[in-house]
């Protein structure tokens, strides 16, 4: 079975490295982008298994990020991270399908928890 791809698109690149080593820890492949643009000019963008990016970003956010993919007919989940909870916002976030929605700093047993609802427990190997 191929290990699933989760990009991660963040501009704080501390925030990359946290989740790109917990992510990796669990089993999964990952490919971090500084930016949603670097991710949708990316070769790896249709290989990607879920991308796991912050809400507020410059250029296009994390909302806007999920909108040009949802036009696209993209099935690819999004867990959704942010400094900046706002109800609204998570609500319009997880109305258009996302797979998650947590505020920084979150708990890495949460973000674990969202990506085994998107592939099951045992999806890593």
């Amino acid at each position: 079975m191929n290990t699933p791809l989760i990009a991660i698109v963040d501009d704080d690149e501390s925030v990359r490295i946290g989740t790109t080593s917990l992510v990796r820890s669990y089993g999964y492949d990952v490919q971090t982008y500084a930016s949603a643009e670097d991710f949708l000019r990316s070769q790896e963008r249709h290989n990607t298994a879920c991308i796991i990016s912050d809400v507020q970003m410059p250029g296009i956010g994390g909302l806007d990020l999920q909108k040009i993919l949802s036009a696209e007919n993209s099935a690819t989940p999004i867990i959704f991270i942010t400094a900046f909870p706002d109800a609204d916002i998570r609500q319009l976030a997880m109305q258009a399908g996302a797979a998650g929605f947590l505020s920084k700093p979150f708990d890495g047993e949460t973000l674990i928890h969202c990506l085994e609802r998107v592939f099951g427990p045992a999806a890593p190997s």
